[in-house]
């Protein structure tokens, strides 16, 4: 009977993990010079990896980047907007902006619809290119 049970609860705690983790969307982006609007030609590039959890719309980032003209001087994601488009701020990094960049925030139920329809990019700013150095549209990983 020990074991029946044993077995059960094991059962029960990998289809709870399974579950968790259904409900958690993990996103990338790979930001360059030539995805920004218009585009800026700069040896600068980076990734982002973004988790975005379905149950209470929090999304978590950690964003690397090297190679820009200078400092970073901000950066954010973006949204909504079609690869190729411009679009305003939707959750703005705070803290420092060196990398990596880390963050949470929580978004309403419109942006994370946006989000997951790959709407949403981030973007790195520094100096020379106050309008953006680098951008990767986010979408959801593969």
């Amino acid at each position: 009977m020990k074991i029946v049970s044993k077995i059960l609860l094991i059962c029960t705690l990998v289809f709870a993990t399974a579950a968790f983790a259904a409900n958690e969307v993990k996103m990338t982006a790979d930001l360059t010079g030539a995805q920004t609007v218009p585009p800026v030609k700069t040896a600068g590039k980076g990734a982002a990896t973004v988790m975005f959890n379905k149950d209470n719309n929090e999304l978590s980032w950690t964003v690397t980047y090297s190679g820009l003209s200078g400092p970073a001087t901000m950066g954010h994601f973006h949204g909504p907007a079609a690869v190729g488009a411009n679009a305003g701020v939707v959750v703005p990094f705070q803290g420092s902006v060196e990398s990596p960049i880390k963050g949470k925030a929580t978004i309403t139920a419109d942006q994370a619809k946006d989000l997951l329809a790959g709407m949403w990019y981030i973007n790195i700013h520094t100096k020379e290119n106050p309008g953006g150095e680098i951008r990767g549209q986010v979408t959801v990983a593969k």
